[in-house]
C-alpha cells in the first residue's frame, strides 16, 4: 500500500479500475465518469506533479464536468413509456408491420421488427398477405394489430 501511495499515477489508475469494474458490474453508467476523471487525473500527475489534496481536486472537479458533460451528450435510453430497454415485446406497440400471410377469422401471423409474431386483427375480419398493419398491443408472444 506504501508503494501505490508513493507512486500517485498507479494510485490514480487502481482507482479508475476498481471504478470501472465495478460500473461493468452494476451497468448503472454513473461510474464511468469517475473511472475517466481518475485515469485523466493519473495523466496529469504524469506531466505535473502535484501534491495529494490538490490531485484530489482536480479529480472531483473532473468528475463533476464528465459526468454533467456525459450526461448532457449521452441521454439514457429509455422504452416510451418508462420500462426496459432490451425488452423488445414492450417496443412493439405503435411499430409497423406486414401480413405474413392471410388472416382468417381475425388470425393470422405479422412481420413486425424482423421477426414473425401470431396475431389477432382488431375487429375480427380478414386480410390479405403482406397487407401494412399497426401494432396496437402486445400480450405475451401475441400482438393485437390493424391495418395501416
Amino acid at each position: 500500500m506504501q508503494w501505490l501511495l508513493a507512486h500517485p499515477f498507479a494510485l490514480w489508475m487502481a482507482a479508475a479500475a476498481v471504478l470501472l469494474a465495478v460500473e461493468v458490474a452494476t451497468g448503472s453508467g454513473w461510474l464511468l465518469w469517475p473511472a475517466g476523471s481518475a485515469v485523466l487525473t493519473a495523466a496529469l500527475v504524469v506531466a505535473v506533479p502535484l501534491d495529494t489534496t490538490t490531485q484530489m481536486m482536480i479529480f472531483a472537479g473532473l468528475t463533476i464536468l464528465t459526468t454533467l458533460a456525459g450526461r448532457r451528450m449521452f441521454p439514457h435510453a429509455t422504452v416510451l413509456g418508462g420500462g426496459d430497454i432490451n425488452d423488445t415485446r414492450a417496443r412493439l406497440a405503435g411499430a409497423d408491420g406486414v401480413a405474413a400471410g392471410d388472416f382468417a377469422d381475425g388470425k393470422g401471423r405479422v412481420f413486425v421488427d424482423g421477426k414473425e409474431w401470431a396475431a389477432e386483427l382488431e375487429g375480427g375480419a380478414t386480410l390479405a398477405s403482406g397487407s401494412k398493419i399497426l401494432v396496437t398491443r402486445v400480450s405475451g408472444a401475441h400482438l393485437t394489430v390493424r391495418p395501416d
